[in-house]
């Protein structure tokens, strides 16, 4: 199979199960309390197929703004199927529950290190006498402690909910998603046995993008001046699109020349985290992430019928 025409397709963990993407449809299979293997199918909307979805950086702010509300559509899709009737989130209950995560979120990753960011800045001043000449110098020290202390909470978050059993799970069904498709790039044989052998960590992962998102807020950031706090905070919240945008042209470009030694050099530390949010899977969970790829692959191909 030629590497260089193979479709990227992409997938994301849920609660036991995965969800895989294609070009034009998705697919989840989850695990269901009976031992069952539950599919669940859909077409991906006409974005896909628009010619956003080829300019530079536009399309990466719009797609992954489309791809949270999919990863957390299938989220929702497989926490019900792990639920009663009466205890399944829709309506109401999940708008909210969106709009909560994604604050908490921004908050937590942006606004809170900006905060300390420019506190910090305050204690410079009053620390080694910074006159109003060296304004710049002090808000780059800023800025760089704010790069830092965002960097750091990424890590420890991941870190600390790496250790909560039902996330192990997911993180689980995270490396058996990885494998499968490590395994249908590399030609071989989509069954738990064959994919069990190849790698939980890929270069495409969400991880890597959320590393390459902080580590560009630090250069993006330090090359801003001084600023008051609510222009601070104002400033984090525009960013994120643009940033976002910047990170997934980094990421579809080193995927796409994992063959370079310098590539794979400097995607080290994007692969290196993924081993916080994987773990090695059973034979059970790569069962259910290949029924994933597979119902994907015949979505596609009904499509193109």
């Amino acid at each position: 199979m030629d590497k260089l025409k193979l479709p990227t397709y992409g997938g994301q963990a849920v609660i036991e199960g995965v969800m895989m993407r294609g070009r034009q449809s998705i697919a989840i299979a989850m695990r269901a309390p009976d031992d069952s293997i539950v599919i669940h199918k859909d077409n991906l909307g006409s974005l896909y197929r628009s010619q956003i979805v080829r300019i530079p950086f536009l399309r990466g702010m719009v797609l992954l703004w489309d791809a949270l509300g999919l990863g957390m559509r299938a989220l929702t899709i497989s926490a019900n199927t792990q639920s009663d009737e009466d205890e399944k989130i829709e309506g109401a209950t999940l708008i909210i529950t969106l709009v909560i995560s994604l604050a908490f979120a921004v908050g937590l990753f942006f606004l809170l290190p900006a905060s300390i960011g420019h506190f910090s800045e305050r204690i410079l001043v009053l620390l080694f006498n910074f006159d109003p000449s060296q304004a710049n110098t002090v808000a780059w020290i800023g800025n760089l402690i704010e790069g830092v202390i965002r960097l750091l909470i990424l890590v420890g978050y991941i870190w600390f909910i790496g250790r909560i059993p039902d996330i192990k799970r997911v993180f689980s069904y995270h490396g058996a998603e990885h494998k499968t498709i490590n395994a249908f790039e590399s030609d071989a044989e989509l069954t738990p046995q064959s994919v069990k052998r190849f790698s939980v960590e890929h270069p495409r992962c969400g991880t890597a993008f959320l590393l390459t998102l902080v580590l560009l807020s630090i250069l993006f950031f330090s090359l801003l001046g001084p600023m008051s706090l609510g222009l601070r905070l104002a400033s984090r919240i525009i960013m994120i699109p643009i940033l976002a945008g910047v990170a997934y042209e980094y990421i579809r470009w080193t995927a796409n020349h994992m063959d370079s030694p310098f590539v794979k050099w400097i995607v080290k530390p994007n692969l290196a985290l993924q081993r916080l949010t994987t773990r090695e899977p059973d034979l059970e969970m790569l069962e259910v992430s290949i029924a994933a790829f597979n119902a994907m692959r015949a979505g596609e191909e009904d499509i193109n019928l």
